[in-house]
């Protein structure tokens, strides 16, 4: 068959999205005048992917090539979003595993790899950024070789081609060039896909099957089932099922298939081709949908369980409902179960009072969640995350992660002090250029909460960190409070400049003179343990005399403006991040200082065995 699948998988920010770019200008997908060929990261559509720079959402495309059509899966990076790998990898007949020149193989390198040799896919491998200043591509290939030897199931795996490339000016070269400015194209790695990449087994005799793999919508087609045709052929107006309803039938509307980044009408789409049908609804992701002779499943790829839940509940603040278009415990649980059609990852469980209990792979896979029902209009409120254990054997087990960090040698005692506070254990020190070194460590989640944020801080966001889930053990010791106390606004109010001068000789502020504050809401970070109160809508007593000091500063900007990934991590276990379309604010659970006193009293609730 003239049809190459691959998945393009890599560790985040290795350069997949940019290759993929190169592939798709140089095979003319678009005309020289289009925009597209001024455009980078042309496959991240979705807004935050702009933003951050990473991909969330597994993305489909085709190129043609000699006569060949070559389907394009783009899967996410981050270890957060491994669920996208899972899903989709089951589509593809081969993987270009694309590996940073400088840093090598990392953790999300292993897991992705793993996976795709589970499924017997052909791998080439792809040495890319070989023009940075610190590129180790000798020992890079080394270390890619050792990767191999340890993941291979059968001889057969270890022998895949090996490609080196500037993913940013688009060209690939099949032995290492020496010279990186030296000019080229992608055909090396175009002609290695259709050398070393097998076409999809021809099954196109028997009845229609096919695994759901991914779901779109469109508002006059409706729900669009995605994926590939494992035998027969997918026609407009035949009649199918679903493994999870055989009960229903369905008529096929329309059938589609991709030519570039989009979808085409084709009327029919054979086996070993990527599909994208519409005329059903309520069907799944790893579903099987089938014609009514055959009504087998095919097997579903498991995905990982989820290490890490928040609360979500209404908004319950004094600012509560001013804010968002949706606001309710109802709006918010549909949302949820809505997400739960294409968030694989995610697990949704209800709470008493409208609150919900959502379980993901990381802080940012959550993060990413909560910052895209913003953005549509919702408000609610989140408690501090906490790790999901799992009872084995009678004990409670706790994930555990493998953390990898290279950072200026300088700071190699900022990092063993702050992960062994953090309880780390450390498995590997090493020096990777004459001014850096990196670290390996095995630590427990629950530390890695806010762990980011401060060894960028530590080190003046210096450091390259990433983790990726190792096992679980035993839980461990409690561990230290990791930040100092709150500064807590007493009253109702605007704040002003003047009370706002006065915290910052006793911390730092997270406001503005003029924003609206409420009795319970957290202002600022105090220097000192404890918590502290401060009426932060107190103006300057007025008098008759006149000093240059009277004309003081009236307006400055916060110490810290918080990102929503701070907010989560600044949390304790008795505060609160209140979420709006335009506002974080956090707060106190117990808004007065005489109800977080009486709590404080309270002896712990009893506990039934």
């Amino acid at each position: 068959m003239n049809i190459r699948n691959i998945a393009v998988i890599a560790h985040v920010d290795h350069g997949k999205t940019t290759l993929v770019d190169a592939l798709l200008k140089q095979t003319h997908v678009f005309r020289e005048n289009q925009p597209e060929m001024l455009q980078e990261q042309i496959l991240d559509s979705g807004a935050l992917e702009r933003e951050r720079g990473i991909t969330i959402m597994a993305k489909h495309c085709s190129i043609t090539y000699n006569g060949v059509k070559i389907n394009i899966i783009d899967t996410p990076g981050h270890a957060d979003f491994s669920g996208e790998v899972e899903r989709t990898l089951g589509m593809a007949d081969g993987a270009l595993l694309i590996i940073d020149a400088q840093e090598g193989p990392m953790p999300q390198t292993r897991f992705v790899l793993r996976k795709a040799l589970e499924l017997g896919l052909k791998i080439i491998v792809v040495i890319n950024k070989i023009d940075k200043r610190l590129a180790r591509i000798d020992e890079s290939v080394k270390r890619v070789g050792d990767l191999f030897l340890e993941l291979a199931s059968n001889e057969s795996q270890l022998d895949f081609p090996l490609l080196y490339s500037v993913g940013r000016n688009g060209t690939v070269f099949a032995q290492n060039p020496g010279d990186w400015e030296t000019s080229g194209t992608v055909k090396p790695l175009l002609d290695a896909i259709l050398a070393f990449v097998p076409p999809p087994p021809n099954r196109i005799s028997g009845p229609f099957k096919m695994l759901v793999s991914s779901l779109d919508r469109d508002d006059h087609l409706g729900q669009i089932i995605i994926g590939r045709v494992y035998r027969g052929i997918a026609q407009t107006g035949m009649k199918f099922k679903s493994s999870a309803h055989p009960e229903k039938t369905w008529t096929a509307q329309r059938i589609m298939t991709w030519q570039g980044l989009a979808k085409i009408n084709s009327g029919q789409v054979p086996a070993g081709d990527l599909a994208a049908l519409s005329g059903a609804a309520g069907v799944k992701i790893g579903e099987t949908i089938f014609d009514q002779t055959d009504q087998t499943p095919l097997p579903v790829n498991p995905i990982g369980d989820p290490i890490i839940h928040i609360t979500i509940g209404p908004n319950t603040s004094p600012f509560a409902g001013r804010e968002g278009k949706f606001t309710t415990g109802r709006q918010i649980g549909a949302r949820l179960n809505k997400e739960l059609e294409t968030n694989l990852s995610l697990r949704v469980e209800e709470l008493p009072g409208g609150k919900f209990k959502v379980s993901g792979r990381g802080e940012l896979h959550l993060s990413i969640l909560l910052e895209t029902l913003r953005r549509e209009g919702y408000e609610m409120e989140v408690a501090k995350p906490e790790v999901v254990t799992k009872i084995t054997d009678g004990v409670d087990q706790e994930p555990v992660e493998e953390v990898d960090i290279i950072v200026p040698a300088q700071y190699t005692g900022v990092i063993n002090q702050e992960m062994g506070r953090r309880l780390g254990n450390l498995v590997k020190m090493a020096p990777v250029s004459d001014t850096e070194t990196e670290f390996i460590y095995h630590i427990p989640t629950r530390a890695l909460i806010g762990l980011r944020n401060q060894l960028l801080t530590l080190t003046q966001g210096t450091l390259v960190i990433n983790s990726q889930i190792f096992g679980f053990q035993p839980a461990g010791k409690p561990l230290p409070k990791f930040r100092s106390g709150a500064i807590i606004s007493l009253t109702n109010g605007k704040s002003v400049a003047y009370s706002l001068k006065i915290i910052k000789g006793r911390g730092i502020t997270f406001i503005r003179p003029g924003e609206r504050v409420y009795q319970g809401m957290i202002i600022g970070q105090n220097s000192q343990e404890t918590d502290m109160e401060i009426n932060v809508c107190k103006e300057k007593n007025l008098t008759n005399h006149r000093t240059k000091a009277h004309q003081g500063i009236t307006d400055f900007a916060p110490d810290v403006d918080m990102s929503l990934e701070q907010s989560l991590d600044f949390l304790e276990p008795d505060e609160l991040l209140e979420i709006t379309p335009l506002s974080l604010r956090l707060r106190k659970k117990l808004l007065t200082d005489v109800d977080r006193r009486r709590d404080r009293r309270q002896p712990p609730p009893l506990m039934l065995q």
